[in-house]
């Protein structure tokens, strides 16, 4: 399997991650399967994926003991990257960028994963009380105190910090040169698929510049890229996607050129679209490294395969003519 530098760390991680949220959160509740997510992470494990991707707050918990069940036995094989900075409640998320609540909160991470370092820590959002850079100097202390090996930044909510006339993710970028000053970034995690290229910009640029990974967020569009989602099929009312504007029934009509493309492309290669969406991420840096999601092991196989699909300069012109995805995501 093919190595990927992640960072100034000099982090080997396989080509394609496995993103471990849809397994505990942000999806259908009625649908969770601990088993065969375990059986899923196995199976990752098994066809070459390295990087296991969690938070603490995806369940809230309970999803890093599921990755910590698996650890358990092989954590020789994985490259565990998980994250701080969020507590859910009952009804919202609150950003918590304490250093003593970031300290605490490592320890906890490290007993539900049942290890003794992690990989990755990430900073899944950025306290507004509290300076962006007291929250990194906890990080960088527990890089010193061996508990952590390196460092991200996630970018994921960036939309929030959109003003009029500004890039989507200028306050991002600002917000790197200072952690930058504090302890180096290894990585940037950040939305990137087919149907939200906007990364492409000026984001993945600045990690290229300075040897930073790049850990594309939802290359599959919350499954929408894989081509196996009816338009009007509907969802629960606790899956995400009942409450995004790509996710109407008018919406997934209208996107469907974009899947259908995908699928011309994916059908010249004996691929499939997911896989074809997965190999343009690819496409698009050495140090690029998609993290889809998946809670079924056919899903966690196929993702891993799409790392042996080298998509042809006529793959990528065709895709980079398919229509802009339609429907707002503010």
């Amino acid at each position: 399997m093919e190595r990927r530098t992640i960072g100034a760390a000099a982090l080997g991680v396989g080509a394609v991650g496995l993103g471990c949220m849809p397994m505990s959160w942000a999806y259908s509740a009625s649908r969770r399967q601990d088993k065969e997510s375990v059986r899923a992470l196995g199976a990752a494990l098994d066809a070459g994926v390295s990087l296991l991707d969690t938070a603490d707050m995806y369940g809230p918990f309970t999803n890093e003991l599921l990755v910590g069940r698996v650890l358990k036995e092989r954590r020789a094989d994985a490259f565990v990257s998980t994250k701080v900075g969020l507590l859910a409640g009952e009804q919202h998320v609150v950003a918590d960028g304490r250093p003593a609540y970031v300290k605490r909160a490592c320890d906890a991470s490290l007993r539900r994963l049942q290890t003794d370092v992690i990989d990755l820590y990430q900073l899944h959002r950025e306290d507004p009380e509290v300076p962006v850079e007291e929250t990194w100097g906890a990080m960088a202390e527990l890089v010193a105190a061996g508990k952590v090996r390196a460092l991200g930044f996630c970018a994921v909510g960036a939309r929030a910090d959109r003003r009029a006339g500004a890039g989507m993710y200028d306050a991002t970028i600002r917000r790197l040169g200072r952690v930058q000053q504090v302890f180096p970034v290894s990585s940037v995690q950040a939305e990137l698929s087919v149907w939200s290229p906007e990364a492409l910009t000026a984001l993945l640029p600045w990690c290229e510049a300075r040897r930073v990974g790049f850990l594309a967020a939802m290359p599959l569009g919350h499954g929408f890229l894989t081509g196996t989602l009816t338009p009007g099929q509907g969802f629960e009312p606790d899956d995400i996607r009942a409450r995004h504007p790509r996710f109407t029934a008018e919406m997934m009509a209208a996107n469907q050129p974009v899947v259908a493309g995908l699928r011309r492309v994916a059908e010249r290669h004996g691929a499939t679209p997911a896989q074809a969406a997965l190999a343009w991420v690819l496409a698009q840096g050495a140090h690029v490294v998609p993290v889809p999601g998946a809670k079924r092991a056919r899903w966690a196989v196929e993702n891993a395969a799409a790392a042996r699909l080298r998509l042809t300069p006529a793959d990528l012109a065709e895709i980079a003519a398919l229509p802009a995805a339609q429907g707002s995501w503010e």
